[in-house]
């Protein structure tokens, strides 16, 4: 029986305790394009509360007033079923692009990534060196030195987490409700002060000590990874057959791989790409950017470590047109189309008709009345004046007091309006359905409620037989 050869975690020691990596910097194209996205994503993840549309921050999920805006869309709770398809949709284009171009999202767009490496792992740079010399600091005893590098590294690292935590605050609150809160005392905003304390403490305890153990434990987009793609996905490899057997530089017989392990030393889960595609892989391109740095000084052809698919690696061409692309794309549009649709179909008002609690009929006098709330929601950005109007084969006599009158709506609010809906009791014959139209007195567009009915007591039976409840029920 063949003995196993077991590899372990590159982030986990033999004694199965966390190490602390400290993955070497590297320069390169994909380095300096992976920055250039990082500092986009972070640009535009600060500048969202910043920039106005239609009168309100491009991104603000308003909570307390149960309004939710995006890039100029607005949606009240109960709007909030086209989120579905945001959210499935941004999911299911997470995958299409999985399938075709494998991690890239992890290793350069992903935000734990991108505050990672281009954020703390700067700060720990910029403290304590390079890769040697913070291994060399971790084994150093405690000295007033190392104490003061250590003070400041994680004072840096809490002033960090705090800003993020205000940031992502805002996408609540907004900025000018941020700035408020924070010129009264924590008392007076528990819930806000709470949210960005735990934020503060979470961030820092994950980037500051848990690290990469996210990606490689917690997070299930590294699992899901064989199932999302194929071989002809695009990754990051290594080409065996161009690097092995490997050996220095002159070694009769040898393959381009001279064994430098740079490609371990830049890699921030710790891995070695020479083993094959690996869960750890976040697809962040540093070993292809290292290797290629000593193909070049060796005078030979960049590439060892690339992108490309599993087949390419095995002498196969490449399809990215293939079944399960077709059926993704077929999909995604799909999506698209469906989300177009059901944004398009939001209104700026919404209105609807509840019938008030209690008994569903009065008869009082031989009058017979139904009594209901119409519910008006103004999602606009400016106060609006509307009439109402009762739509329906109706009966002459019918009265409806409560739509006599405009109703003004503020900006961004709702009102509930009493409706007292009237008919003579000889007039009534049979329940029947009605609406209410709701007319926007500036453009004059028209708005339709949902059929209501209208009901009233057994025609059979006399009025003063309904007044008393116990002999209405007997009969």
């Amino acid at each position: 029986m063949n003995a196993l050869n077991l590899v372990s975690l590159g982030s986990i020691n033999q004694d199965g305790s966390k190490k602390t990596l400290h993955p070497a910097d590297v320069s390169g194209k994909f380095t300096r394009a992976r920055r250039f996205a990082a500092l986009l994503l972070l640009i535009v993840y600060i500048a969202l509360p910043w920039i106005p549309v239609n009168g309100f921050p491009a991104v603000f999920l308003d909570v307390l007033n149960r309004r939710f805006h995006f890039m100029g869309l607005t949606l009240a709770v109960q709007d909030l079923w086209v989120g579905f398809f945001l959210v499935t949709g941004l999911g299911f284009s997470l995958f299409y692009v999985t399938a075709l171009f494998g991690r890239v999202w992890c290793g350069w767009t992903c935000p734990y990534t991108v505050f990672l490496e281009h954020i703390y792992r700067r700060i720990e740079r910029l403290i304590d060196g390079d890769a040697s010399a913070g291994r060399k600091l971790d084994a150093a005893p405690w000295t007033a030195g190392k104490i003061t590098r250590r003070v400041i590294k994680h004072a840096l690292y809490i002033f960090s987490s705090l800003v993020i935590a205000h940031i992502f605050l805002s996408y609540f609150v907004s900025l000018k409700g941020l700035y408020e809160m924070m010129h009264h005392s924590p008392q007076a905003h528990t819930v806000a002060f709470g949210v960005v304390i735990f934020l503060t403490v979470g961030l820092y305890g994950a980037f500051s000590w848990f690290r990469e153990q996210f990606c490689v434990i917690m997070c299930p987009y590294g699992r899901m990874q064989s199932a999302l793609g194929d071989d002809h996905t695009i990754n990051i490899g290594y080409d065996k057959k161009r690097g092995e057997p490997r050996g220095k530089a002159g070694t009769t017989g040898a393959g381009d791989c001279v064994n430098c392990t740079r490609c371990v030393q830049v890699c921030p889960t710790g891995i070695d790409i020479r083993n094959g595609l690996q869960l750890e892989c976040i697809g962040c391109a540093a070993c292809v950017d290292a290797c290629d740095s000593i193909m070049l000084k060796l005078g030979r052809q960049p590439g060892l470590v690339r992108y490309a698919s599993f087949t390419a690696f095995n002498g196969g061409k490449t399809r990215l047109i293939r079944p399960r692309i077709i059926f993704y794309t077929g999909l995604l549009f799909l999506g698209v189309a469906v989300f177009g649709f059901s944004a398009s179909r939001i209104e700026p008002l919404r209105a609807n008709v509840l019938r008030m609690q209690g008994s569903p009929f009065y008869v009082s006098n031989g009058v017979l009345r139904n009594q209901f709330l119409i519910r008006l929601i103004n999602k606009r950005n400016e106060p609006r004046t509307f009439t109402l109007a009762m739509l329906g084969d109706l009966p002459a006599e019918l009265v409806c007091a409560g739509a006599d009158a405009p109703v003004t709506i503020a900006a961004q609010a709702e009102d509930l309006k009493p409706l007292m809906i009237t008919l003579p009791e000889a007039g009534y014959q049979e329940p029947f359905k009605l609406s209410i139209r709701v007319t926007d007195t500036k453009d004059g567009k028209t708005y339709t409620t949902k059929p209501f009915e209208f009901t009233g007591p057994d025609p059979r039976l006399k009025s003063n037989d309904y007044l008393d409840p116990k002999q209405y029920l007997q009969k």
